[in-house]
This record gives C-alpha cells, structure tokens and sequence, in this order.
C-alpha cells in the first residue's frame, strides 16, 4: 500500500508563490508516475502536472510557464513549484501516483491518491 500526504499549502496574494510537496510512502512506489490534481469549491478535479517516472513532463495548459513539477526518488517525494499565482488557482490540491497510467488527465486513472492540501490566492 502506498499513502501520500502533501504539504506547503496555504494562503498567498495574487503574484506570489508556493511549493508544495508530497511525500511517498512504500518503496515499490518511488519510480510511479506522479501527479498533481486540484479541485476548487463546485468544480471537478482537474489535471495540473504530471512527471512521468522517466522524468519527462506535462502540464494543463492553464498553469504551463508558471507552475513546474519535479521529483526527488531519493526521498520519495513529489513536488510542485507555483509562482504568479492568481486566484483562479485556488483550489485543493492532491497529489496522485501509479505505476501505470492510461489517461493522466484523469484522476481516477491513478491507484493512489492524497487527501490533499489548500491553496488560497487572495487579490
């Protein structure tokens, strides 16, 4: 079983940044593909990043040039750097993982998931 809890939410003003992380737990998950997700008040969880256990990238086109998602396989750690945020960011944001993946825009395409962690851009 693998759990995922992440970290480094909070509240920030529009423009600003923050870094969220994710922590892996199992060993056999350290080389997943691993994702970021969020869900806002009333809308469906949507697709933020991904890093492919290749370490090969993507991003939902809403967040490409000011987010960037990156790996720690040593320490089984998952991380998103957000910066120029806006308030249209602000949302619950969970990380997900799984050895194998079809559609990676879907969250429930992953066997593992965190409870997630807030952020809240005020303007």
């Amino acid at each position: 079983q693998v759990q995922l809890v992440e970290s480094g939410g909070g509240l920030v003003q529009a423009g600003g940044s923050l870094r969220l992380s994710c922590a892996a737990s199992g060993r056999t998950s350290t080389n997943y593909n691993k994702a970021w997700f969020r869900q806002a008040p009333g809308k469906e969880r949507e697709f933020v990043a991904i890093i492919w256990s290749d370490g090969i990238t993507d991003y939902a086109d809403s967040v490409k040039g000011r987010f960037t998602i990156s790996r720690d396989n040593a320490k089984n750690t998952v991380s998103l750097g957000m910066s120029s945020l806006k308030p249209e960011d602000s949302a619950v944001y969970y990380c997900a993982a799984s050895a194998f993946v079809s559609d990676y825009r879907r969250s429930d395409a992953y066997h593992y998931r965190g409870q997630g962690t807030q952020v809240t851009v005020s303007s």
